[in-house]
């Protein structure tokens, strides 16, 4: 799983790097596609449940699930980006917000906020606790920070196949849920909302949007719970 969440790691990052102004997010999805492949893995996503691409590159209001395609990235901006890798029959899973060029300062609040919540959450990654735990610390940060978070989807378990047990929500009360052991490997993938928290799936049966078409951020890694210090997986290190 550590070789996987490399590989993993190393295309968001590549991914990262291509958001700019006149980019199009097929061109993005071809070039991760590649490096994926280059490294003797497989990209994750691509024909899970159908789905047609390697990447989720999702701009603005969409939270996840943008299917790459023709679509122009522009100055100011917002992506996510959502990948995975197969290696010898592990999955590495991760995604983060990238910012095309500059934008407002209420985006990168959304952003940074976002990605806070994932290390809020992860505190209560340890043996004892549960995996609530971790989804009000994700709810908390994220709402006293004046943002709202996504219900309809969650995190999960990841190990030989992408989503496993047990579901991570981003929200709900302290101390329910599975109990936390060393050895589980889970993916904790804060969404975060600008405006509320409700979202829609749009016709082509992928695509989550905001109701109220405000502003999504997604940060994501799979993490190994230990003894002593969560381990996050997908990293490059």
């Amino acid at each position: 799983m550590r070789r996987a969440g490399k590989i993993a790691a190393a295309a968001r990052a590549l991914a990262g790097e291509m958001v700019a102004p006149g980019v199009t997010t097929r061109e993005i999805d071809k070039e991760v596609h590649k490096f994926i492949l280059s490294q003797g893995a497989k990209p994750t996503f691509l024909g899970y449940s159908g789905y047609p691409a390697s990447v989720c590159i999702s701009v603005n209001e969409t939270v996840i699930h943008g299917i790459p395609g023709p679509r122009v990235i522009r100055e100011g901006d917002i992506v996510s980006i959502d990948v995975g890798a197969t290696k010898d029959g592990y999955v590495g899973d991760c995604a983060a917000t990238f910012v095309a060029g500059s934008c407002d300062e209420d985006s990168k609040k959304l952003i940074e906020v976002t990605r806070q919540s994932f290390f809020e959450g992860i505190k209560f990654a340890r043996p004892g606790y549960r995996v609530s735990d971790i989804s009000h610390a994700v709810q908390t940060y994220a709402e006293e920070n004046g943002f709202s978070v996504v219900r309809e989807f969650v995190g999960h378990g990841v190990g030989r196949e992408m989503h496993e047990g047990p579901e991570v929500p981003n929200y709900g009360k302290p101390g329910h849920g599975p109990r936390l052991t060393a050895g589980m490997t889970i993916a904790v993938e804060p969404m975060i909302n600008a405006g509320v928290a409700g979202v829609k799936i749009l016709d082509d049966g992928w695509t989550v949007v905001t109701r109220d078409g405000k502003r999504s951020a997604h940060y994501e890694n799979t993490i190994l719970i230990t003894n002593g210090d969560p381990v996050i997986l997908t990293t490059e290190e």
